[in-house]
């Protein structure tokens, strides 16, 4: 990421409109259609893509670089792109790492197909390791999928969703399949997300009913369980990275507004702005210190993904950690932000109340917090005996 610039793709400019929109789509429940138009005019979409094939030529440190800084104009339009950027992540760990048949996604990106992360299923905490949903095949190789996946971001304009299923019937099964669908009638949207943060990633409930994924559109099949195949690996490395990156690029705006405020309020007591109270001065110092130390780690580990460096079992520890490090963080930055800005935070116009509301989701995505920990204590402790 030698002298990247986010700015010169994610003008001041650009990030300005979004920063103005983002109030609206969360007040009003509502998709932000002219972000994504505007970072598909930018090219946004497609910053993973090879090069030759039209694309950004990024890597995956430059493409959290990016995510942080739209992330702090508007936290719902960086989840949602974040789940498109996850695909075209994993069509790049995979390339450079030798595994080909999924060029369709970067190719896909550059001609501007939306692609949405249908991997999230009510009460399945196997999460890559398992589906409850049906994956049945045909014979020119192509799979129907039957199945509810939830937090679908991205649901009003997404045209190709990758998703996971299990397949019971083939020679070899079980095997979980990894394809993609496009929009069809076979494919329900529902208009349920309603929720206390992240409105406008629109992450609706999709229901599945027998979508078929062309044979060409059916990347891997892997055994069920813990498994060391490449998807698997860069599904989960991209995923944790750029969620990494978006709750990092919150906190980051959480502690500009904090300064800013503490630099305009004015002491009855002292006559002095707050930012010379000492007991505030603490405060900011304890957002900073938290601040500063998940940037370096996170472009630390995305720049081992995009150099193939080789962590062995200790990669799932050290993605996991990434992740929950950046999420609690960013939430403990925002609940120190809204106390020293006072109680004008708590109103719903408040840029800082709609932050508040948005940090809650990254405790809800994988890995949990539970997941973390079991996964850290075996990195270190070995399995549980039994």
């Amino acid at each position: 990421m030698t002298n990247f610039d986010p700015s010169t793709i994610l003008t001041d400019e650009l990030l300005a409109r979004f920063r103005q929109r983002a109030a609206r789509h969360d007040a009003e429940n509502t998709f932000p259609t002219d972000d994504l138009a505007d970072l598909k005019a930018a090219g946004y979409l497609a910053i993973l893509a090879p090069a030759e094939l039209g694309g950004g030529g990024l890597g995956l440190a430059e493409a959290s670089a990016l995510q942080q800084r739209l992330a702090a104009a508007a936290p719902a339009t960086a989840l949602a792109v974040n789940m498109h950027l996850v695909w075209t992540g994993v069509a790049k760990v995979c390339a450079d790492r030798g595994v080909t048949g999924m060029e369709f996604i970067s190719k896909g990106a550059v001609d501007g197909e939306v692609f949405a992360f249908g991997i999230s299923e009510a009460g399945n905490d196997l999460v890559l390791f398992g589906s409850d949903t049906q994956a049945v095949p045909a014979e020119d190789g192509s799979y129907r999928f039957t199945g509810t996946k939830i937090f679908t971001s991205l649901a009003p304009v997404w045209t190709q969703l990758g998703l996971h299923g299990l397949d019971t019937t083939s020679p070899d099964a079980p095997k979980l399949v990894y394809a993609f669908v496009p929009r069809t009638e076979d494919v329900i949207t529902r208009d349920d997300w309603d929720t206390v943060g992240m409105r406008g990633t629109q992450s609706r409930t999709t229901e599945l009913h027998a979508a078929k994924a062309p044979a060409a559109a059916v990347v891997r099949r892997v055994d069920p369980g813990p498994n060391p195949d490449p998807i698997v690996f860069g599904i989960f490395s991209v995923f944790e990275l750029l969620l990494a990156s978006v709750y990092t690029g919150m906190a980051q705006r959480a502690l500009e507004l904090a300064v800013a405020t503490v630099e305009r309020r004015q002491s009855k007591k002292t006559g002095m702005a707050y930012s010379q109270d000492p007991d505030i001065r603490w405060r900011i110092a304890e957002m900073a210190l938290a601040y500063d130390a998940i940037g370096p780690q996170l472009a630390a580990l995305c720049a081992d993904v995009d150099a193939l460096a080789d962590h062995g079992p200790r990669w799932f520890s050290l993605l996991a950690g990434m992740k929950h490090r950046a999420v609690t963080a960013a939430k403990r930055i925002v609940d120190d932000a809204m106390l020293v800005a006072g109680g004008s935070s708590y109103f719903s116009s408040n840029e800082l109340s709609r932050l508040y509301r948005d940090v809650l989701a990254g405790q809800f995505h994988p890995s949990d917090p539970e997941s973390v920990h079991a996964t850290v204590a075996t990195a270190w402790l070995g399995p549980l005996q039994t």
